[in-house]
């Protein structure tokens, strides 16, 4: 059945929020966004205040973040239109107060109040004091993080579901590339993702070893200070077409778990097999779930290990390339795109209201 969802989250292009909101109108929902992006034409001074806040609070303090979006009050707005909302679904929400939830909630009493993320919830420097106040006045929290399920009930969750990460069809896709696509995105091996020491290292090791790595990335990658001549790394990230360009163009992508998110898969995990790219991950138990392994993906666990199978498989093109389309055929046949993964959570919540 159709829903009215008030859908509060960053709706910017090529952001995973804006690909789940747009799942939800691929299954028929009537989804109305507030986009709660921190915005680069906000004022240096808000931008500023939110980052210091950012810092005391994961030093401890129950310092709440600004809301310079004005996102409380839009939701307000919105709840007490003529519009009756059946879900207000919440994803990250790090600036929205428990009393906006009571007030929408009190205004459309037959509405459901949900929240996604798909970062480690449980860790400070993904919480705000706002996140921690509003978990007992929700109704379900979405987690990607299989660990986080009993995590999030001590905090006060009253139902917490886990799904696996998901993609989104339109954007993850095989591209069919011209010679100059593959020389601006590609490469024999390539990462996308944000600067982690560790991962940054093994690349390094990789680079050490004869192999050139290309990294797309946020500047955060300037924290690395002695790359190898070896390691290009761009400063700058790729979304939306240009994402599916770059995995499309590299030989071999690499996929790190992030360890302050104690990750045990990530999007990237769907991600790149859904592009049809050749997945080479840290082997977990969760990746080992989803795909089988040297048959619709390839594993490391160290950084021998990582070397050992980036010169095999930079060998072996074929098989390369059939493990690249058996997990893009896993991805497709198993649901594990964003509407389906979504709708399966949105049954078993409505089972247990009913």
């Amino acid at each position: 059945m159709s829903k009215r969802i008030l859908y509060v989250g960053p709706t910017v292009d090529g952001g995973t929020s804006n690909q789940r909101m747009k799942a939800l109108e691929m299954l028929g929902h009537i989804v109305t966004p507030i986009d709660s992006s921190i915005l680069e034409n906000d004022s240096l001074w808000s931008r500023l205040r939110d980052r210091a806040a950012h810092c005391l609070f994961r030093k401890g303090l129950a310092i709440h973040l600004l809301d310079p979006g004005n996102v409380n009050n839009r939701i307000l707005q919105e709840g007490t239109s003529e519009a009756r909302w059946d879900l207000l679904w919440l994803d990250k929400p790090l600036v929205v107060y428990p009393e906006t939830i009571n007030k929408f909630c009190s205004t459309n009493p037959d509405a459901q109040v949900i929240v996604y993320s798909p970062d480690d919830m449980f860790a400070r420097h993904n919480q705000s004091a706002q996140f921690l106040s509003i978990l007992p006045h929700i109704d379900c929290f979405i987690t990607t993080k299989s660990f986080n399920v009993d995590e999030l009930k001590r905090l006060g969750c009253k139902i917490v579901l886990f799904i696996d990460n998901g993609y989104d069809p339109a954007t993850h896709r095989p591209l069919k590339l011209e010679e100059d696509d593959i020389k601006k995105f590609g490469g024999p091996v390539g990462f996308i993702g944000n600067f982690e020491s560790e991962r940054a290292l093994f690349m390094n090791f990789l680079a050490e070893n004869g192999i050139s790595v290309r990294i797309w990335g946020p500047k955060d990658w300037k924290r690395f200070k002695s790359p190898h001549a070896n390691l290009r790394i761009e400063y700058r990230e790729v979304l939306g077409d240009n994402y599916a360009r770059a995995v499309s163009a590299f030989n071999i992508n690499l996929c790190f778990l992030r360890k302050m998110n104690r990750d045990l898969q990530t999007t990237r995990s769907v991600e790149i097999p859904a592009c049809s790219g050749f997945l080479l991950a840290e082997r977990s138990s969760e990746h080992l779930r989803l795909f089988r392994e040297d048959k619709e993906a390839a594993f490391f666990s160290t950084r021998e290990e990582l070397l050992q199978k980036v010169n095999y498989y930079s060998k072996h093109r074929q098989e390369r390339i059939k493990i690249a389309r058996a997990g893009r055929m896993k991805c497709i046949n198993s649901g594990y795109d964003y509407a389906s993964r979504l709708k399966g959570a949105l049954e078993i919540m409505e089972s247990k209201f009913r």
